[in-house]
């Protein structure tokens, strides 16, 4: 079978709802993941690499809190940061939760919760690529529940000491700094953030080994014995469990625009591989009912999906995206590119699992996306609430 190279997904003129600028945008992000993404990351995918060749160049594009206002960001609109999501997992799920992390989880709550010293000293030099951060959250026994986390800090004259362990870090072994979340016991438990630097004595992370997805990016462990650190590394405007999860907020609604980026590459490429590969009277396979049900399951499903993201991206530019738009958007675009993986996967047959073809790669990434940042049963939760008033759990 020939390259394929990705053509666009538009089935009903979506690209006539965006901007100029929102189209630039895209269009080079999409330039950058094939010029640079595209031609490495199954290598990168089977030897387990991060490649982090590509920090400095997405660096340089403004795609690290691009979002965000001063500090030498972007300031893209959130549909255009949200543009450059769908773009990068359309590479790699591993590639966007990169730089999700770096954008959502470590610049936005400095930019957020912050001082302005804090913000000085770190958002220039986590935009530049000079530092990577990680966001410190989910602990070993606590996921879905972040309010039972184990984390302390205590305050021992002008520094506080910090002891728990985080599990699932992405990009913990390769940070400068660890936005570390803790239940400070001088303040009746109540979480705040901590700006740990990852060379402070008590720090120590470790990378996940054997894992069958985001096989491209850093997977990591932290433990922090006796960390101790400045009272000035505290984050003055966090304040309970609130603050974290207004950070990963952020993080779903990037995830919402990457799950079409996914979902677009695997139908796209079954799309060509369907007219190209024959069986059964010497023609191809898209001439066969089951298949042509799959295509138009998956082409009218990532269409709705464009849609969906793409009201709530902007309805977040003008401040009135809530929690529970970010939850459908989320819960519905990684099922759904879940969905046409396996459908994709499908209809290749022996060569869906090979990693001649991206399908396999975005099928395994996605089960993992599926789960982090809420998982889907979660955000079904999230909504019921919302509709019904009632809280299921």
């Amino acid at each position: 079978m020939p390259a394929m190279k990705f053509r666009g997904v538009d089935f009903v003129q979506f690209d006539s709802l965006l901007t100029d600028e929102e189209r630039l945008v895209r269009d080079t992000a999409r330039q950058f993941i094939e010029d640079n993404l595209v031609p490495i990351i199954e290598e990168c995918n089977r030897a387990g690499r991060f490649p982090r060749e590509l920090v400095k160049p997405m660096a340089d594009l403004g795609f690290f809190g691009a979002s965000l206002k001063g500090y030498g960001c972007a300031e893209m609109s959130n549909v255009e940061y949200g543009l450059v999501m769908q773009e990068m997992e359309r590479g790699d799920s591993g590639v966007r939760s990169f730089v999700s992390v770096q954008s959502a989880l470590v610049m936005y709550p400095i930019h957020t919760f912050g001082s302005d010293e804090q913000k000085q000293t770190w958002l220039p030099a986590l935009q530049s690529g000079e530092k990577l951060g990680c966001f410190g959250l989910t602990e070993p026994d606590f996921g879905s529940n972040p309010g039972g986390m184990r984390t302390r800090a205590k305050k021992v004259g002008n520094e506080y000491v910090l002891n728990g362990e985080k599990m699932w870090i992405t990009s913990g072994t390769i940070a400068d700094v660890a936005i570390i979340w803790a239940k400070v016991e001088d303040e009746g438990d109540r979480v705040r953030g901590f700006l740990v630097e990852t060379d402070r004595p008590g720090f120590k992370a470790e990378d996940i080994h054997g894992k069958w997805s985001l096989r491209a990016s850093v997977t990591s462990g932290l433990s922090l014995q006796d960390v101790r650190v400045p009272e000035s590394s505290l984050m003055p405007g966090s304040g309970g469990l609130k603050s974290p999860l207004m950070c990963l907020n952020q993080a779903r609604y990037g995830i919402a625009w990457g799950g079409i980026g996914a979902a677009m590459a695997c139908y796209d490429c079954a799309l060509q591989y369907s007219k190209l590969r024959k069986q059964f009277r010497d023609q191809p396979i898209a001439s066969h009912q089951l298949v042509q049900e799959k295509l138009a399951w998956m082409i009218t499903e990532i269409t709705k999906g464009q849609l969906l993201v793409l009201q709530v991206g902007r309805l977040k530019d003008e401040g009135k995206a809530e929690h529970f738009h970010i939850s459908m958007a989320k819960r519905n675009n990684i099922w759904m590119a879940l969905e046409c993986a396996r459908l994709s996967r499908d209809i290749l047959g022996a060569n869906g699992v090979a990693d001649d073809y991206p399908i396999m790669r975005h099928m395994m990434n996605l089960e993992s996306v599926k789960t982090y940042e809420g998982t889907h049963d979660i955000h079904t939760l999230i909504i019921g609430s919302t509709v019904t008033g009632i809280d299921a759990f």
